[in-house]
């Protein structure tokens, strides 16, 4: 029988927990990407004592479980591996922990994570500050996609991101409802909604599909503001579009300069987090057109940057555009992406020559996979 697909944060949460002293570990991200399957392989794996605790089973939030769990760890010795998922669903649970770590820390090897993102990121910056370390878990990869379940380009830009999703891609009606109901709903109504004040929810809901029609595209506050379908304010559009970053759903970026009040003043770039979303809500636009076809590979190549240590940027000055500025460490990169979209490569050409010390990249549908696989290896040789 083959051996389940592993995701590459399960050895690396595995190589943090092997340190003498590892601090609290926390993985963070998107709802139905495999973070507790992947803890159920770290622990198929684990070679000491271990115990695996889940919120999820509670009928009462009472933060006495919590103390429970992290009881029945230490009578299994020092160094025990404790996994709590669904840490959120547990009532005051960072300063439960935080009194818990701080009584005698590195005692127990602790992992926690859960589905609702945003509230287990204002979990930690309130309470465990300089006690835990992030790992993030995005969706799934071209990559991943390609070795563990033989997606092409053309698959993975029509339903990438969700392995869920992966048995119900030959009845499209199927798999949009579960897509719809079991991952969106969930996402908007479970995480952000229960988590955050949003006076009008209808809208809400308009502006993370609105959102998702702008793959990769340059979009100002002011008109995604017009397109809804209310009276507001750019306020209120910079609001709605944290919450969805928070939540791991959307991702935008921000025009490169070296001035950053320009930067921070610039009409964002949107970057839907896969591009599975981008087929829900526009399942009616077509890979056939070149145009969106282009945008939702552009978006691709965005994603996997997005990924990486750094800083991402795009670049705009009149009609002269580059698709990605990827700034890391000492080197920067002025991305093209050629997509079928457009032809001309003026603008990665004006860049370069303003910005003296960024290098030209420009990535094809036939680089992408081997760019994919590792982007910093692949800048390296082309470079």
């Amino acid at each position: 029988m083959q051996k389940p697909y592993q995701r590459a944060f399960v050895s690396r949460l595995a190589q943090r927990l092997a340190a003498p002293e590892p601090l609290i570990q926390v993985l963070i991200g998107p709802r139905q990407v495999g973070k507790t399957t992947g803890l159920r392989q770290l622990l198929g794996d684990w070679s000491g004592p271990a115990h695996y605790a889940n919120a999820d089973d509670l009928l009462s939030t009472d933060r006495t479980w919590l103390l429970e769990q992290w009881q029945r760890a230490r009578a299994l010795g020092q160094g025990t591996l404790l996994v709590v998922d669904e840490i959120q669903k547990v009532f005051n649970w960072p300063e439960t922990i935080k009194s818990l770590w701080d009584a005698n820390p590195y005692c127990l090897r602790v992992v926690l994570l859960g589905s609702s993102a945003l509230q287990l990121q204002s979990g930690l910056s309130e309470s465990l500050a300089g006690r835990f370390e992030q790992i993030r878990v995005h969706h799934w990869d071209f990559t991943e996609l390609h070795e563990a379940f033989g997606y092409d380009l053309d698959r993975y830009l029509r339903y990438g991101g969700y392995p869920g999703a992966v048995q119900f891609e030959q009845d499209f009606d199927r798999w949009y409802t579960y897509l719809k109901e079991s991952i969106i709903e969930a996402v908007i109504g479970k995480d952000i909604l229960q988590a955050k004040r949003v006076a009008n929810q209808a809208l809400f809901r308009q502006a993370f599909e609105l959102l998702c029609h702008y793959p990769a595209q340059e979009i100002s506050y002011t008109k995604l503001l017009g397109q809804l379908q209310d009276r507001g304010n750019v306020t209120l559009v910079k609001n709605y579009i944290e919450l969805y970053e928070g939540a791991f759903m959307v991702r935008t970026i921000q025009k490169y300069s070296e001035k950053p009040w320009i930067s921070k003043s610039s009409s964002p770039k949107i970057l839907p987090a896969c591009p599975a979303l981008v087929a829900l809500v526009a399942r009616h636009a077509s890979m056939d057109d070149p145009d969106w076809r282009g945008r939702v590979f552009e978006l691709a190549v965005g994603l996997v940057l997005a990924q990486q240590q750094g800083e991402l940027f795009y670049w705009r000055e009149k009609n002269l555009e580059v698709d990605f500025i990827y700034r890391s460490r000492e080197a920067l990169y002025a991305i093209e992406v050629k997509s079928g979209r457009k032809q001309s490569e003026k603008g990665l050409q004006a860049f370069c020559d303003r910005v003296k010390k960024a290098k030209p990249i420009v990535i094809t549908q036939d680089t992408f996979p081997v760019f994919s696989r590792d982007p910093q290896r692949f800048f390296s040789a082309v470079a």
